[in-house]
This record gives C-alpha cells, structure tokens and sequence, in this order.
C-alpha cells in the first residue's frame, strides 16, 4: 500500500507517551524500559527503538495504530486520554490507539489494546480489518513528539458493554461519525488528538 504524507495537516501536535524534550527527559519513566517498532517512510521495519527516544527530541519513525469501533448506527466511540498521560491528556482519541510490539501485526495489537483498555473481547465485534496507512510528525508542546506510520483499523461493535481502564481512559463517547466529520468548529472544542482527526478526514477523501 502506498503511504500519503500527512505532515501538512492542521496543527503541530502525535499517539502516545513521552517525557519531556527539556531536562524532564532526563527522568525516569516507564516508556524507558519498553521498545516500539522502527520503520522507514513505507512501513518497512528497521531496528527496534527505546520507546522513550522515539518520542523525545526529534523522535524516531516508528510503527502504531490507531482503532476505530463503530455501531450498527453508524456511531463512532470516542475515548478521551486519561489525566494520568504525558502527552495529550484529556485529549479526545478514536477507540484505541497504541504500537504494535515486535513480531505482532496491528490487528493482534488491537485486540490486545481493546480488551487491556475497555474490556472488550473478539466475540464482542466483526470484521475488524485495517482501512488505511499514513506517516506524520507532530509536536505537543516542548514535551514530546511523534513520529509515526500509523494504520488505521475499524470494526463494528456488536456488543457495547464496556469496562474501561482508568489508568488509560478519562471518558468515553459516542458520536454520530458524519456529523463528526462536518462539523469541525464543533469537533476541535473536544481536542481531537491529531492522529484520529488525520485518520477521520481520509476517511472521508
């Protein structure tokens, strides 16, 4: 699949945690002792990076996903990123989104995400599939960076009982997707996280 550039998109904002660029970088956290995928501009793999690196600074390219549950109404579930994050807090996120570890593909990782994050298992949606893959670096603030080629998973939720994290997640939300999409004075009230809004107006090209 050929990857289109997203770097032009609105805001200089990126999925996960980092420790500040600044002398925060020096502090220990957690993402330090873990390792995310290394990848050219084509999702081709390359090493593995310490996933604290990847966000800090510059960053280093590396591979995530972002997962997008719907009903059978056409509804979109929103989750808003707990207070406990480092980067984009409270920000409003589509369902799940994360890295896929070594050796594992970016549906087994949604998988894994949706049960860890909202207590959702396999038997609970149908055809979950990837729809989409795109590059893009974004800032947030001088606290971190990312730089990813993020695919973009959907599946339609059957079951919505739920039992989120809070550790993981401040909220959850369903939003009609269309009306989503069209209304932007309205959507960028909830902070969109910039990895989602890139992934809902492709979706829509």
């Amino acid at each position: 699949m050929a990857l289109m550039s997203s770097e032009d998109a609105e805001g200089s904002s990126g999925p996960e945690d980092a420790a500040s660029s600044g002398g925060a970088a020096e502090e220990y956290h957690e993402n330090a002792e873990q390792l995310v995928v290394g990848v050219d501009e084509d999702d081709n793999e390359e090493e593995l990076v310490n996933r604290l690196d990847a966000h800090t600074g510059d960053g280093r390219r590396h591979r995530a996903f972002t997962s997008l549950l719907f009903d059978q109404d056409g509804r979109i579930l929103l989750a808003q990123r707990s207070p406990k994050k480092r980067l984009w807090d409270t920000y409003w996120d589509g369902t799940v989104a994360s890295h896929p570890v070594k050796g594992q593909t970016q549906i087994e990782a949604t998988r894994q995400r949706l049960e860890e994050e909202l207590g959702v298992t396999p038997d609970q949606y149908d055809d979950l599939r990837v729809t989409d893959r795109f590059k893009y670096k974004r800032y947030y603030m001088d606290e971190g960076v990312e730089h990813e080629v993020c695919a973009v998973l959907q599946a339609t939720l059957v079951d919505k009982s739920l039992d989120p994290d809070p550790d993981e997640v401040g909220g959850l939300m369903w939003v009609p997707y269309e009306r989503l999409h069209e209304n932007p004075r309205w959507y960028r009230q909830l902070r969109l996280c910039p990895w989602f809004e890139i992934a809902m107006r492709r979706d829509f090209e």
